[in-house]
């Protein structure tokens, strides 16, 4: 075959990919205006590239750079796996039983942390929301599909995997080497705190974590509490439907999410009475690092008013994915439906804004560096954390408004009979 022919052929195919693509994602045939001028679009970037780039392109690249933008650019959690990954995909999907513990998106071509579960060897290797793995195993994640990296960070518990990290903290590249381990999520984490406030700390939400939450919660009513405070920062992992219902734990009435896609009917969530445990007033943590099903819970409780969210604007997911197989043997994953506020915003879209925006302190140390010794970290206080800090403030000046108001309410003249 001539190069010339072969090139002819080459983009044909590549062509007829985009065709396909736009096809699934946009669920309207090629023959409808909308796409035929998208598809002009490519094909006439595409032409150029061929004729006046400074050198002869690699096709192939240049398409599966184009497909993982177009994904990228419409779902940071979206993975295209040609044919031989697919394969791979479906093989070893959910057989390894070890991994390092990191809630993996897209960010700028390259796989970016969206969370480190605490406890796990990323977390213990200071990795944290925002850092960016350049590479895996000396292979660059630069246009490699999300499920493909998350597939080659799991393995057999005590094997190791080197990652190159770009971290915002130090923007050299920064050599690290995880042994994988059996995960372990966190458990809930309750105490008490000055001024009568219960802490709830939830790191995960995983199945079982509104079982354990509740619990956490009466205990914590029964030690003396008269007021809540959610921590969801850097929850990360877990489900949207074990975060709609630790919701329903706090809420009574009332929408706490709903589901819809273009193909999706749209399927509401409302708040079940005999399920809510607490009318307590409360506060919400969240920061960078509160993503699905904790993002439903931030959501649904700001909304709805039952509590006030203090702290960054969350990460941003909660959807429905599911593998779309393609003709080529290859698939997407893709987000079919997305989770939605009861005030219709799309979380994976928007996140969550907090009431009071305050920033998070740094992280300590850098990517790489041995773990800090417990001991050695400075006290968990209020003044050591200001989002818990603003969070106890905003807790107890509600409360203080609240007696106020009681208080003027009851010295008022009442009305004669």
């Amino acid at each position: 075959m001539s190069s010339r022919l072969r090139n002819r052929v080459v983009v044909v195919s590549t062509v007829l990919v985009a065709v396909l693509l736009m096809g699934a994602l946009l669920g309207k045939s090629a023959a409808e205006d909308g796409a035929y001028r998208q598809l002009a679009v490519y094909t006439e970037v595409l032409s150029h590239i061929k004729s006046d780039y400074v050198e002869e392109p690699d096709l192939k690249s240049v398409t599966l750079g184009a497909v993982n933008g177009l994904l990228e650019s419409i779902d940071p959690f979206a993975s295209y796996l040609n044919a031989e990954q697919y394969k791979e995909y479906q093989k070893n999907k959910g057989t390894h039983q070890g991994g390092v513990g990191l809630v993996l998106s897209k960010r700028f071509g390259y796989v970016g942390v969206v969370a480190a579960i605490p406890g796990s060897p990323a977390a213990k290797a200071g990795l944290t929301t925002g850092d960016m793995v350049e590479s895996i195993n000396g292979v660059a994640t630069r246009d490699m599909p999300l499920a493909y990296a998350e597939l080659l960070l799991q393995g057999k518990p005590g094997t190791t995997v080197e990652l190159s990290v770009l971290s915002v903290r130090h923007p050299e590249p920064k050599k690290i080497t995880l042994t994988r381990a059996v995960i372990e999520y966190p458990k809930v984490e309750s105490k008490m705190l000055p001024g009568e406030i219960g802490y709830l700390k939830v790191q995960a939400m995983v199945p079982g974590t509104a079982a354990d939450l509740a619990a956490a919660i009466k205990k914590l009513e029964q030690e003396g509490a008269k007021r809540l405070i959610l921590d969801l920062r850097n929850s990360g992992a877990g489900t949207p439907e074990e975060g709609i219902q630790a919701a329903n734990l706090f809420q009574e009435s009332g929408l706490i999410s709903y589901l819809q896609g273009q193909r999706v009917p749209r399927r509401d969530f409302e708040a079940d009475p005999a399920k809510a445990v607490t009318k307590l007033p409360m506060v919400v943590l969240t920061n960078r690092g509160t993503a699905n099903g904790a993002e439903i819970v931030a959501a649904a409780l700001l909304e709805s008013k039952r509590a006030e969210v203090v702290g960054e604007r969350t990460y941003g997911d909660a959807a429905l994915r599911r593998p779309i197989p393609m003709d080529d043997g290859g698939a997407i994953i893709l987000s079919v439906a997305k989770y939605y506020s009861p005030g219709g915003k799309a979380i994976q879209d928007t996140g969550v804004t907090p009431t009071h925006q305050v920033s998070e302190s740094e992280p300590l140390g850098e990517p790489g560096e041995e773990e800090v010794p417990e001991e050695a970290l400075p006290p968990s206080s209020p003044e050591d954390d200001p989002i818990l800090k603003k969070g106890i403030e905003v807790l107890t000046k509600n409360a203080q408004a609240k007696d106020d108001s009681q208080r003027a309410a009851l010295a008022a003249p009442q009305p004669g009979p």
